[in-house]
């Protein structure tokens, strides 16, 4: 009787709520980094309604083209030209470089961009290499039955002083290098110390994640990319990564991404200091 009338008073508290939320003008969007060794690379879009359906067509319409692009380092600008890589059938996904202006550790830089009649601008730093990697092997996965399945272990050490942020990616054989589910650490716990860790394998957030993802398999060739990165570019990748973690649990604290570009934008402009350590698997 007494879950009777709970059930009856719940359904008569019941109230339709019809939320109406405000209308936003698109914002810019902004994906750009720049590596050690290796050219700048800027992708610029606009922002979609949160309740809007996406498309392909929607998608390839996002890209912010023809704005005026400039990166400046040691004094020096350069500006950044719009190029293209072909994705998919007459699919293309644009982004703006220059290969004049390559990476360098240590050196800082500044990004500004000129479009439809706005000024945004970031500062970004390619730190330092601060975390040596001593060794990288595998070992049979734990506890599940699959045998072919094996897990990257590293054992690395931390340059004594706090402040050294970092962020990792792998690629199996020929994929494109991924992020793992957390890729970016700082060395709170860490810090000038030698340590052995499990390496999860990176993973496209675009696709279903299963628990067995983190594993590679006998036979890859692994790659794994480990960089430092700056504080802003680590802030802006933990907050990016707990929200989508958090995506669906109604108990989650809500967390704004944090961005390093001016005037309203979204996104990030970071500069990674990279290193790479190849491992090949038996079968």
């Amino acid at each position: 009787i007494a879950v009777f009338l709970l059930l009856v008073c719940c359904s008569a508290c019941e109230k339709d709520i019809d939320i109406q939320l405000d209308e936003t003008s698109p914002k810019l969007v902004v994906d750009g980094s720049i590596e050690n060794g290796l050219p700048p690379r800027v992708v610029l879009s606009k922002s979609f309604d949160y309740f809007g359906k996406i498309s392909t067509d929607l998608l390839l319409s996002s890209f912010a083209r023809n704005a005026n692009v400039s990166i400046t380092e040691s004094g020096r600008s350069y500006t950044l030209k719009e190029d293209s890589v072909r994705i998919g059938n007459n699919i293309y996904l644009y982004f703006y470089t220059n290969d004049s202006l390559t990476g360098k550790l240590g050196s800082q830089y500044q990004l500004k961009i000129q479009y439809e009649g706005q000024l945004y601008s970031a500062n970004t730093t390619i730190p330092q290499i601060t975390r040596k990697v001593d060794s990288l092997w595998w070992e049979k996965a734990p506890i599940i039955d699959d045998t072919s399945l094996v897990r990257l272990m590293i054992k690395a050490t931390d340059k004594p002083g706090f402040g050294d942020y970092i962020r990792y990616f792998t690629r199996a054989n020929k994929e494109p290098f991924y992020p793992g589910f957390n890729s970016v650490f700082d060395d709170q716990v860490i810090d000038g110390k030698t340590y052995t860790v499990q390496v999860d394998r990176g993973v496209n957030k675009n696709a279903d994640i299963d628990d067995e993802d983190i594993y590679f398999a006998k036979g890859d060739t692994v790659t794994l990319k480990l960089c430092n990165i700056d504080k802003a570019t680590f802030d802006f990748w933990r907050t990016f990564e707990f929200n989508y973690q958090s995506i669906g649990n109604p108990f989650s604290s809500p967390t704004k991404v944090v961005t390093n570009i001016s005037n309203g934008a979204l996104g990030y402009f970071g500069g990674y200091g990279a290193q790479y350590r190849t491992l090949i698997i038996p079968k």
